[in-house]
């Protein structure tokens, strides 16, 4: 199989395209044949020994990766031969196959291409931790994108304008902010021909932004955080200019500011019930429709070089992609969402691949009392349940000791009750949307009800009917929803529950 060779650390160019050997599958990993790797800024440190990790050479760069099981190792579970996936390789990812660790690797989403599955993970699981985990982005607040053109950048101006902030886009050319407006940003400034500090307060009448994020480091560091407002959070994500800048501490003092690293990899080892979350969240908001990502070009294996090169001259506008077959093609979205049917009553929902689209919240009030639909089957995994153990501090033996729950009643583990009912909220996001809400907040349950045991690898899903909808002020509404988790092959669910929500217009 070919795979494109780090053998010397150095720039781009040194890098060559050989046939070798075919991967073979190890112990808890998976053989991926690659269909798309997305190009990354860190896959432009690791080949020049400046990134955090540093493989043995020779090694293949590219950390995201989307394909097809090809292989499956010993004590992998959840994955088979076949299936579509979506991986976070750390390297490896610019050849015809990868070896990843099976815990690494999910499922690619109904309908999702692989240029997509490849465009996913590191940006917007990047953005999504800063601003929802690092920052506590709220509604209404102002939120500043350095370099908001490049990938995590243009992740950030969706999720940002998504969460109800109002985004202003900086970025080094008219060009790259045409794009940002694209992706919703209220504002956008070119910090090569305009002052930055001036036009910030301009455009905040002199109160400063409350949330920047820097992914570019260098000469707009200090400027950015100058013109930071009272309590503001300062996002420290990468370095893309070059230089790492030096901030004077007592601008922290006087700002009465937080400055706070991201580093969503870390995140990812050591909170990984949270970070798995977080892929649920934005898996939701990826089959409605609300985030997509804004693929610059598609470059052959052959190619592969030159799309590092663009990267770090800065030609790239959102991700480049190298592919490894003319097979898989540059998305379509504009197309699949000017089909989208719009709503003809304001009572009226539409059915769009199987999902209920709502207009607005009073077309929600008119569903009352009516099934919202049923969600795609869960298999609920042991390394979920693991997970789920690790983040609740309840680690019982019939949850995670599988050898001894052998023993049990059930002859193997049990999920705990808690996770299905976890999953209620990327069932719903499969179930329905309000074309209107700005920000949703699945927060709780009034009742709720354990009736049957979930052993490991059992399938569950969710039933919903929208029991009540409330008005909350300023402009938003609670729902109550009624919620069966049916259990695959079983009379009886798994649970029942009263779900509560908020949603925001």
């Amino acid at each position: 199989m070919k795979a494109l060779l780090c053998k010397e650390f150095g720039m781009p160019e040194t890098l060559v395209l050989e046939d070798i050997e075919p991967l073979k599958a190890e112990a808890g990993k998976v053989v991926i044949s690659v269909k798309a790797c997305s190009v990354n800024f860190p896959d432009t440190l690791i080949i020049r020994n400046l990134y955090q990790f540093k493989p043995a050479l020779p090694f293949s760069p590219g950390g995201e990766v989307s394909g097809l099981v090809k292989e499956v190792g010993e004590g992998v579970k959840h994955l088979k031969v076949g299936d579509k996936v979506f991986a976070m390789t750390g390297w490896g990812g610019m050849a015809e196959e990868v070896l990843v660790d099976a815990r690494r690797v999910f499922p690619m989403l109904p309908k999702m291409d692989f240029v997509t599955a490849a465009s996913v993970m590191y940006n917007y699981g990047t953005s999504y931790h800063a601003l929802k985990d690092r920052a506590e982005l709220k509604s209404g607040e102002t939120l500043l994108v350095l370099g908001a053109a490049g990938g995590v950048g243009l992740a950030a101006v969706e999720l940002g304008k998504l969460m109800g902030a109002k985004v202003i886009a900086a970025a080094s050319s008219d060009e790259k902010l045409a794009v940002c407006k694209e992706k919703g940003a209220d504002f956008t400034i070119n910090y090569l021909t305009e002052d930055l500090r001036e036009q910030i307060k301009t455009i905040t009448e002199g109160k400063g932004v409350d949330v920047i994020y820097d992914a570019v480091g260098d000469k707009f560091a200090e400027p950015a955080l100058r013109s930071i407002a009272w309590k503001g959070r300062y996002l420290v994500v990468g370095f893309a200019a070059g230089e790492i800048p030096k901030i004077p501490l007592n601008l922290a003092l006087l700002k009465g500011c937080a400055i706070v690293g991201v580093f969503w990899g870390q995140f990812a080892e050591k909170e990984p019930a949270q970070n798995f979350k977080n892929i649920q969240e934005l898996a939701g908001h990826f089959m409605q429709g609300r985030l997509r990502p804004h693929i610059h070009k598609l470059y052959t294996l052959e190619e592969a070089a030159e799309s590092l090169n663009d990267l770090m001259n800065r030609k790239v506008v959102g991700k480049a992609v190298v592919v490894t077959s003319d097979e898989v093609k540059m998305p379509i979205y504009a197309q699949l969402e000017s089909k989208q049917p719009e709503v003809k009553a304001e009572t009226t929902p539409v059915k769009s691949q199987e999902m209920l689209i709502f207009k607005d919240i009073e077309a929600l009030k008119g569903y009352v009392g009516k099934e919202l639909g049923t969600s795609e089957w869960q298999i609920l995994t042991q390394d979920k349940i693991n997970a789920f153990a690790a983040a609740t501090l309840d680690d019982q033996w019939i949850h995670v000791d599988e050898e001894k729950a052998k023993l049990s009643p059930f002859g193997k583990t049990i999920a705990h009750g808690f996770l299905s009912l976890s999953f209620s909220p990327k069932f719903m996001y499969e179930m329905f949307k309000v074309e209107s809400a700005k920000m949703g907040l699945n927060y709780g349950t009034n009742k709720v009800r354990f009736i049957s045991p979930v052993p490991v690898g059992s399938r569950v899903r969710m039933k919903a009917t929208l029991k009540e909808v409330e008005d909350m002020q300023p402009s938003g509404a609670k729902l109550i929803i009624d919620a069966v988790f049916e259990l695959e092959g079983s009379e009886k669910p798994a649970c029942v529950a009263e779900l509560l929500s908020v949603i925001y217009e």
